[in-house]
């Protein structure tokens, strides 16, 4: 594919409440509440839960809360369909009205990122330079792209690792397309939120009590028919998974045992080791941002942060600033 520039254009909304954290944490009940209480809609900010089918497994809310009931932005696409962050801010803009607040429930970090520091939108991606780069790389060997690119970007090439070739030819391909180091297009990224409009919530739980979580979930998971779920998936199309919805936790695992034959069950503890070192990877981004932990059982006081912050845009005046005391409790989560 030979793709022209990467262009999104959203209107950012008065006030956008963000509840998110860790896998297990509680996050999808915690915006239900908030959902209930205020009477908007639930925008999901997860890149596995649009895939139609991957239901069990991604976790995704009961049928009947989906179709903005108060869930919505699940079961956008096939799970043999790619679908970026491109896709997802599109489909936010089209689903939530610039006019009215936001109300995002997620733990996808890349999702989030684009939203409060804005996104690369530069030259999209070129398969024919991309093919060519790659047989460069494979003919000439050692630090070949590392080397080119810190002839044209010095900047890129600090940042990005010379093994790291899928980000090396990224960099490469967008200056050959552009004559633009990728680092400049970086420096031209909009925030989509306002940050003094912005309401971020994270659910408080120690770490062992996440651990546990996670644990029961997957047991659940399987309780509840995953295995089944991935063997439907492997009969509906071949490849099943595109290379993105191959980032999936644990239908990579359960559908390799299907066709070697092997015991799916066998898989859980793996899949739970997984699903941990995915809330340890979220937490060390979550407690580099101003996120208000609150504890489960202080749904109360949630309710009136938001209700506070909502009063506060009707009226034209700033939200309250973080509170410390809660952003502190992330020296714990």
């Amino acid at each position: 594919m030979a793709g022209g520039s990467l262009k999104i254009e959203i209107e950012p909304p008065p006030l956008a409440i963000i509840v998110t954290g860790a896998t297990c944490g509680g996050k999808s009940k915690r915006a239900l509440d908030i959902s209930r209480d205020t009477g908007l809609p639930v925008n999901v900010m997860d890149s596995m839960k649009v895939y139609r089918g991957m239901d069990i497994g991604s976790a995704k809310p009961a049928e009947e809360l989906r179709n903005g009931k108060p869930y919505q932005m699940v079961d956008l696409v096939d799970p043999w369909e790619e679908f970026t962050v491109f896709d997802w801010l599109s489909a936010l803009g089209e689903s939530a009205s610039s006019k009215d607040p936001w109300l995002i429930s997620g733990g996808t970090v890349f999702y989030l990122h684009a939203l409060r520091e804005g996104i690369f939108q530069g030259p999209g991606p070129d398969d024919v330079i991309r093919e060519r780069l790659k047989a460069e790389s494979k003919s000439i060997g050692g630090d070949y792209l590392h080397d080119k690119l810190k002839e044209v970007d010095p900047d890129a090439a600090l940042m990005i690792h010379r093994h790291d070739h899928k980000r090396l030819v990224r960099a490469l391909e967008v200056h050959e397309q552009s004559g633009e180091p990728i680092s400049v297009w970086h420096k031209r990224r909009v925030p989509i939120l306002d940050p003094d409009k912005t309401l971020l919530i994270g659910v408080h739980r120690e770490r062992q009590e996440v651990h546990r979580r996670i644990k029961a979930r997957v047991v659940r998971m399987f309780t509840e028919g995953w295995i089944d779920e991935v063997q439907r998936l492997l009969d509906a199309h071949d490849p099943p998974w595109s290379d993105t919805a191959g980032q999936s936790i644990g239908y990579q695992r359960l559908s390799q045992a299907l066709k070697e034959g092997t015991d799916p069950f066998l898989e859980a503890d793996k899949i739970i080791a997984l699903n941990r070192a995915l809330a340890r990877s979220q937490l060390v981004w979550a407690r580099k941002l101003p996120i208000e932990w609150f504890a489960p059982d202080e749904g109360d006081r949630v309710n009136e942060r938001v209700q506070s912050a909502l009063d506060a845009v009707k009226e034209g005046r700033p939200i309250d600033p973080p509170d410390r005391e809660l952003m502190a409790r992330r020296r714990t989560v």
